[in-house]
């Protein structure tokens, strides 16, 4: 199936749709999904752009509202994660996931769908490390310290990530993975941005939370945006055991949709014809949640993720086949 990633769609919906139907008539077919790596901005209203964490002057209500309203219908399915400009407000109560209008699905904190047999996660928000071990204690309305803090990575969506088992085909992180840019062409990379070579040789740059998931989870494609530039980078992950073949990573991050910026790239992803061209949620994942029910933490204090270190009566919350067939059957 064709696939088209968009790096940072700042509320350009028009834009980015009127992109890929010029793409489609230039190309070989329609595309059949469309993924969106962060700073999507669903802006409902006047009172959504205020829960905005940017500067006044870039307070637009751009064209995402007319999705919203039913005035227009997103012409592909489209799946977003949230980043560091994004009305907080209005994701904030779908932490799960869910259709924030027709055709346009948000995957939540962190989340795991499946389309036409490919599955794909994602995980919202960029790392601060100050706020990594927190709770979701942010709500409306929100402070000037608030308003950044709640779209800042915590370790519970990143612990319910690491608890799956199954392969994941495609990931979507808005920061890119801690260490990417050592896998692609990294001269390049700083000839474009020469201001990133501090970050990139102390190796600073990028999210430490992302590249665990990377190395835990493998995707066959790992999708990122934030930095405002195109890269492209090929990691080889070690094999576990012997006899096994080494997974790789074709990883990605585009541009933000602008004129003449590469801000969307359309690929030929392999799929199961015999499996529904319509979302369907990831069994795997629901289990998981399920079973993560309990660690839920809304303060702003500090904890852990339960470990294999004799403090927790329980620390693995990967699904089991007997939890998995329990969620089919209710």
């Amino acid at each position: 199936m064709r696939v088209a990633v968009a790096g940072c769609c700042h509320g350009e919906l028009d834009k980015i749709y009127e992109t890929l139907a010029l793409a489609e008539r230039r190309g070989p077919g329609p595309v059949d999904l469309l993924l969106c790596c962060g700073d999507f901005q669903a802006v409902r209203n006047e009172a959504d752009l205020r829960c905005m964490a940017v500067p006044p002057k870039y307070r637009h209500m751009q064209t995402f509202y007319r999705y919203y309203s039913g005035e227009k219908k997103a012409p592909v399915l489209t799946l977003f994660i949230g980043g560091n400009h994004e009305a907080s407000n209005h994701l904030q109560e779908l932490p799960y996931g869910g259709w924030v209008a027709p055709n346009i699905y948000y995957l939540g904190l962190a989340g795991v769908v499946k389309y036409r047999g490919v599955r794909i996660g994602g995980i919202s928000g960029i790392f601060k490390s100050h706020d990594y071990r927190k709770g979701h204690f942010e709500c409306p309305p929100y402070n000037s310290s608030t308003i950044r803090s709640i779209y800042h990575v915590r370790n519970i969506e990143v612990y319910k990530l690491k608890q799956l088992k199954q392969p994941i085909d495609i990931f979507l992180s808005h920061d890119w993975p801690r260490s990417i840019y050592h896998y692609g062409n990294k001269k390049q990379l700083l000839k474009t941005k020469s201001f990133f070579r501090q970050e990139v040789e102390n190796n600073t740059l990028g999210s430490p939370a992302a590249s665990e998931l990377l190395e835990h989870l493998k995707p066959t494609y790992w999708f990122s945006a934030h930095l405002h530039v195109k890269f492209a980078a090929l990691m080889q992950h070690q094999a576990k055991d012997k006899g096994q073949t080494a997974r790789a990573t074709k990883f990605l991050a585009l541009d933000k949709c602008l004129p003449h910026r590469d801000f969307l790239q359309i690929l030929e992803i392999e799929h199961d014809p015999s499996a529904p061209d319509y979302l369907e949620y990831d069994i795997e994942w629901l289990t998981i949640l399920r079973a993560t029910d309990d660690l839920i933490n809304v303060t702003g204090r500090l904890w852990n993720m339960p470990e294999n270190n004799g403090l927790h009566a329980r620390w693995d919350y990967s699904a089991t086949e007997e939890a998995s067939h329990r969620h089919k059957c209710s």
